[in-house]
């Protein structure tokens, strides 16, 4: 199942709504890979301080880390390939864009300069999701590599990443650009002349809120913008293409919740219709029935109790009972939140992740997620 994926494809990207476990996850399968002596680089975005600790770190940066394999084989996962870590930093993603696709190096540092430059590269919409598959593109390259896994980032909304490349070219080619550009002449200076009267009274009346030189600031960030437009539309095709290819899988990340289940659904929707890859489901936190069949009595729980050599008050069988009873309506309960997901999963494969005692806090925890993660049922 998900081993298959590991050994066979170039890039694995963990999809789903927040909160369901996609970073952890994203970072197992990191593990599991370096086990099996791939040479992996976990992508991650905005991770956990946990996780950072889990993998032996203070921290994630932006630059590469490679993982120390030691505590993995103290924990009984020896890392046979190499684990690498990096937290994709929008802002620094943009800069290395600009830096590439302006038309000059004078051009690109006006823009890098600019103030609304530098508060859109990191607040605009979808900028995060949009940087995230440029620098999978550009990671992609490097022969360093085996395989990338790629955590995407925590949006509310998951459609979000699919839809970064098309967002961020419809803000760049919106009618309010290229008004801004015809009213911006050559001389550098923002010209009311070409405007409608009306518009031009309106500008005068924001100037003289907001100062001359934020106008002029606006106008001179859209024109350094429209320089680089050609290089963005070009990317953007890129990026969908590589979303396509048949060297990555999505594993589309959820936990029993009807919430949750109705999300990754519907992300798996757009998936099909787009003819993108989709890998295997993964169900975190699933309430495994438990394993006596038919019921336990007070009979039962007292012979158990006695083989491990341990003796319980008189109300302790009834709380044991009810207990188990508890267990198995969750179990079941879980169960039936998955219909509609194996319905539709079609031969999609599903993995069931047991609800675990603990988060995951240290790398023994990582290397025993790994093992469930890549369980053949």
């Amino acid at each position: 199942m998900l081993e298959s994926l590991l050994l066979t494809k170039r890039v694995v990207i963990c999809v789903g709504a927040g909160g369901v476990g996609k970073t952890t996850t994203a970072a197992a399968l990191g593990v599991a890979a370096a086990q099996r002596g791939k040479r992996v680089l976990c992508l991650t975005i905005d991770p956990a301080r946990r996780l950072a600790q889990s993998l032996g770190l203070s921290s994630m940066t932006t630059d590469a880390t490679a993982v120390d394999p030691a505590p993995f084989a103290a924990a009984g996962g020896a890392l046979r390939g190499e684990l690498t870590v990096m937290m994709l930093d929008t802002k620094t993603t943009f800069d290395e864009l600009v830096l590439r696709h302006s038309s000059s190096p004078e051009k690109a540092k006006r823009l890098l300069d600019n103030k609304l430059y530098k508060y859109v590269s990191t607040q605009l919409a979808g900028t995060q999701e949009y940087m995230a598959m440029e620098k999978l593109v550009s990671v992609r390259a490097d022969p360093r590599y085996d395989l990338i896994v790629l955590d995407t980032p925590p949006t509310a909304n998951a459609l979000d990443f699919l839809d970064a490349p098309e967002r961020m070219i419809d803000a760049l080619d919106s009618a309010t650009m290229r008004w801004f550009l015809e009213a911006f002449e050559a001389s550098g200076k923002l010209s009311l002349n070409v405007l409608a009267r009306s518009a031009a009274v309106v500008l005068k009346g924001i100037g003289r809120l907001v100062g001359g030189g934020f106008l002029a600031a606006m106008a001179e960030f859209i024109t350094s913008l429209n320089d680089l437009f050609g290089g963005f539309r070009k990317r953007a095709s890129v990026l969908e293409a590589e979303l396509r290819s048949p060297e990555v899988a999505f594993v589309l990340v959820t936990s029993p919740s009807p919430v949750s289940i109705k999300e990754v659904l519907y992300f798996e929707e757009r998936l099909a219709q787009a003819k993108m890859p989709r890998g295997a489901f993964v169900v975190n936190r699933f309430h495994v029935p438990p394993a006596a069949v038919g019921g336990v009595d007070a009979a039962a729980v007292a012979t158990a109790v006695s083989a491990h050599g341990l003796a319980l008050d008189a109300d302790a069988p009834g709380r044991v009972i009810r207990a188990y009873e508890d267990a198995s309506k969750l179990a079941a309960l879980d169960e039936e939140h998955l219909v509609a997901l194996v319905e539709q999963a079609g031969d999609v494969p599903i993995l069931r992740v047991p609800e675990q005692p603990t988060d995951v806090h240290d790398a023994r925890g990582l290397v025993k997620l790994a093992g469930l993660l890549t369980a053949a049922a």
